[in-house]
């Protein structure tokens, strides 16, 4: 049988992609850090210092309410956690928080490359924590300023990193994709697995 895991991530994308490779969490637990980048930090370092911090919150919680019920020791718990955002170059492009900075994001992707960058933590029950981090470059057409409108008038932005959705109306602007395609929706699946099997979570 698989052992217990916790979903430390409150995307729903996250979860429908770890259900589509048969890996259904025991429970979903979203951690609430602080997320704003540092000063000069790197896209790559970035992700793997916010999935790292997510993961320890969640594994923090667990080990709080396992001490406060020790007349019933938890089951062996394995905990995943992830980071994405857009960049481009070296700037962070997080959730755009209006329709102005979400038109500024799509006028940078015009005509050139970004990349998606995700960090995959995971935790197992002995409290080994391993970060793993994928890359996805992704190149836009060029844009037209009622391309970027239109877009933007649709409110696909909301509550996304870097202000799209490959899955969605953005999608038809994608002359290409090198690297994994589930790591622009949210997780990237193969290191996902591989990470999960490779640390000792047991498959059925």
């Amino acid at each position: 049988m698989r052992q217990r895991l916790i979903l430390a991530s409150a995307s729903p994308r996250r979860l429908e992609l770890l259900r589509q490779i048969g890996v259904e969490p025991a429970a979903v637990i979203p951690a609430d850090i602080d997320e704003t980048p540092l000063p000069r930090e790197v896209p790559h370092g970035y992700v793997r210092r916010i999935a790292a911090a997510k993961l320890q919150v969640v594994c923090d919680q667990l080990a709080a309410s396992s001490s406060s019920s020790a007349d019933t020791p938890p089951p062996p718990t394995f905990v995943l956690a992830a980071d994405s955002i857009v960049a481009v170059g070296r700037r962070i492009l997080g959730k755009p928080a209006d329709a102005v900075e979400a038109a500024k994001f799509w006028r940078l992707y015009s005509g050139r490359r970004h990349r998606v960058y995700t960090g995959v933590a995971l935790a197992n029950p002995a409290g080994k924590m391993v970060v793993k981090v994928a890359i996805t470059q992704v190149q836009f057409k060029s844009l037209s300023a009622a391309e970027i409108a239109r877009f933007v008038a649709s409110n696909e932005w909301q509550g996304k990193a870097g202000g799209y959705a490959i899955q969605g109306m953005a999608e038809a602007f994608v002359q290409s994709v090198s690297g994994s395609i589930s790591n622009i929706i949210g997780l990237p699946l193969c290191l996902t697995r591989n990470l999960l099997l490779g640390n000792g979570w047991i498959e059925g």
